[in-house]
């Protein structure tokens, strides 16, 4: 029989995201970008333009290591294996340093994931070796709904449904990427950087932290974007509802103890 270390799922790492923008309109957005591609530490952003035929937008696919997919799909996510655990895939070497980004953001807390059958993924997400941390039953604009959350290295994956699975396949009804939350130093001066770019800055749950949505429609990027710091003790107004939103709002309730940081 073998150890508890031998039988633990294997460490899955995020990599890369891709992600089909304009490398200008992240720069625009306070981005420190080198050709097409953003360095958020500790994953790269490759971005692979802006369609013009009608083809999906957004976060398109991701590159992982320590996991395996048969057919380049994680419950139809598109997915990359690769055997590099070096999260980072920029044209330099691993010890380059991360460029610093005008907006304040000084690494990737969480990507979100869509699904209509929560249970679903969690099967699929285990069956690549990943470990479920926690899975977490809340309401979102007074629906309820569910969360389950994994660790991709230092990078948190959270996958958000509803309450009651579809029981679809993945081929009629796969996951889908949402969005991601950056952290930053400071969001007073993530504020400053961005102007009317950042949208109010609020209590997160999580006790400490705060929160703002980058307002990404406005710069041309077509994912979700929150941003969020330690300063909570700064915050001046009424705590915020964390249900209004999967990317700015449930994830910034975990604590260290329950999403394994």
């Amino acid at each position: 029989m073998g150890t508890s270390s031998e039988r633990r799922p294997n460490p899955g790492r995020l990599l890369e995201l891709r992600v089909a923008d304009d490398p200008s309109a992240w720069a625009a957005a306070g981005f420190a970008v080198d050709g097409d591609v953003a360095v958020v530490d500790p994953v790269s952003i490759r971005f692979t333009g802006r369609p013009d035929d009608g083809a999906p937008r957004g976060i398109t696919g991701w590159a992982l290591a320590g996991v395996s997919v048969s057919d380049g799909s994680l419950d139809g996510l598109p997915t990359d294996c690769r055997s590099n655990v070096e999260p980072r895939s920029t044209t330099g070497p691993p010890s380059d340093p991360v460029p610093a980004h005008p907006n304040g953001t000084v690494g990737l807390d969480h990507v979100v994931v869509l699904t209509p059958d929560l249970d679903r993924t969690i099967a699929a997400c285990e069956a690549a070796g990943l470990e479920l941390r926690r899975v977490r039953d809340t309401a979102m604009n007074g629906s309820p709904m569910r969360q389950a959350f994994f660790k991709l290295g230092p990078v948190v994956l959270e996958v958000v449904s509803g309450d009651v699975g579809t029981g679809l396949p993945a081929e009629e009804a796969p996951a889908t990427f949402f969005g991601l939350a950056v952290d930053v130093d400071d969001l007073d001066a993530t504020a400053s950087a961005l102007g009317d770019g950042l949208g109010r800055i609020k209590a997160a749950v999580q006790p400490g932290r705060r929160i703002g949505t980058i307002r990404t429609k406005g710069f041309g990027i077509s994912v979700a974007i929150a941003a969020m710091d330690h300063h909570g003790d700064r915050t001046g107004g009424p705590t915020v509802d964390q249900t209004e939103d999967p990317t700015g709002g449930p994830a910034a309730d975990r604590t260290p103890a329950e999403d394994g940081r």
